[in-house]
């Protein structure tokens, strides 16, 4: 391995998504790990979380405030107290689907400059409608898609078990397949679905050149093609271009309101017309078909009215943190560093250290204990070499405050709470 100012060779051969996430794991403020819906109620897990929340809670200073963080009331409260900006509150409830749920479908679909959108109360679940009803249409279930995309890795294999799809691989490296692995792919395939940005691998997009040339090879060979899109909001400061002409490239595209906007649940699937209209009616076969949604509803339109334009700001300042990151961890008191990918290419990326994941844990939850400061939030080392493990920043509104000197102080703090690295990572 090399310092920060080389390549590490652990990033291509045991990236952190080659851990075993058949639990579903998937938090929603962005950080994997047994806060999802994989916990387990064990009461010695439960009180760890509790402990972890409430050091986060009472921080006076993070890079990014997760939605999960705050207590049921206090979300309630600010719900309420906003959401009439974003909605009539004297306009009636939605049932199943119409109402404000409906506003939030044209409001999408305007925004994605596409035809069409139906609102669904999971991602996992408008994106195994989407492939089906494209498969229905090319005659073939097969999808071309990443190893490391989220359906493959945190779904429970949900594509072949419940949807009757099957998935192939035009790559294994960490970043999205180029245009040339598209065109060579041995197997025919009807669609071919494109996590942007790819998470797994460390948040990582495409050059617009270069997805746009994915896009035309796949069409060269007759497939239709799907953003996965869970965090496309935050993708326009790197392609230069805005959402509508992003999402002109693909025939479906899904978007997520938790993930990026603060909201609670809940995601969009965007198309054309016939696409949707089957859509919605294999939502209610898969039980997406919700009575009332109207606070989710109105948390989305909350993010898209205040969050979204304040998106472009937090991938700008992502950099900044990024490479104040570097600079703090350059030095005899760490072995080695990472950070991944070098200047990201939006508001999250990755942050590599030799140490044991509980090490890093403690040392994160003492650290926002003692001084107020949440620099890192959860590690994990699940398929990951020897005594190396990896963490996920985010960086949002609360980040902006950071200077590098903040950045340089707060990784002093962490580092003087570990413990020597582990002698087979020096």
């Amino acid at each position: 391995m090399t310092d920060t100012n080389g390549t590490n060779e652990y990033g291509k051969q045991a990236q952190p998504d080659d851990r075993d996430h058949r639990t579903g794991r998937d938090d929603p403020d962005g950080q994997r790990g047994p806060d999802g819906p994989g916990e387990t109620d064990r009461p010695d897990e439960q009180e760890e979380r509790r402990r972890r929340l409430a050091a986060w809670r009472a921080s006076d200073r993070v890079l990014s405030r997760g939605s999960a963080d705050r207590r049921i009331g206090e979300r309630l409260a600010a719900l309420a107290e906003a959401a009439g900006e974003v909605h009539d509150l004297d306009d009636w409830t939605d049932v199943y689907g119409n109402g404000v749920v409906a506003e939030l479908e044209r409001r999408t679909a305007s925004l994605l400059g596409l035809p069409a959108a139906a609102f669904f109360p999971t991602g996992t679940m408008a994106q195994q409608v989407a492939l089906r009803c494209w498969a229905t249409r090319t005659g073939n279930a097969t999808v071309a898609l990443h190893p490391q995309a989220h359906p493959e890795v945190h779904e429970r294999s949900a594509f072949s078990v419940v949807s009757g799809l099957r998935t192939v691989h035009p790559t294994t490296e960490p970043r999205l397949p180029t245009a040339d692995e598209v065109s060579e792919c041995d197997e025919p395939f009807g669609a071919l679905m494109l996590e942007l940005p790819l998470r797994d691998a460390g948040f990582v997009l495409p050059t617009w050149d270069e997805l746009v040339a994915v896009v035309e090879a796949a069409r060269e060979r007759d497939a239709v093609v799907h953003f996965d899109g869970a965090r496309l909001w935050e993708c326009a400061p790197h392609f230069g271009r805005p959402l509508d002409e992003i999402a002109s490239l693909a025939d479906s595209v899904y978007v997520s309101f938790y993930k990026s906007l603060d909201g609670m649940s809940g995601a969009v699937l965007a198309g054309p017309e016939p696409l949707i209209e089957e859509a919605r009616a294999w939502r209610h076969r898969y039980g997406g078909q919700l009575f009332q949604q109207y606070p989710a509803a109105l948390a989305a339109l909350l993010g898209l009215e205040r969050e979204l334009p304040r998106l472009p700001s937090y991938v700008a300042h992502a950099k900044v943190v990024a490479a104040a990151l570097t600079d703090a961890l350059r030095g005899p008191a760490v072995p080695w560093s990472r950070i991944h990918p070098p200047v990201p290419h939006t508001h999250q990326f990755q942050v590599w250290l030799p140490y044991d994941k509980d090490a890093l844990n403690e040392a994160a939850l003492r650290q926002s204990e003692e001084t107020g400061v949440t620099l890192f939030r959860r590690w994990f080392s699940d398929g990951c070499p020897p005594g190396v493990s990896v963490t996920e920043v985010t960086v949002a509104s609360e980040g902006l405050e950071w200077t590098p000197q903040d950045v340089a102080e707060a990784v002093t703090q962490f580092l003087r709470r570990l413990p020597p690295p582990a002698p087979a990572c020096a």
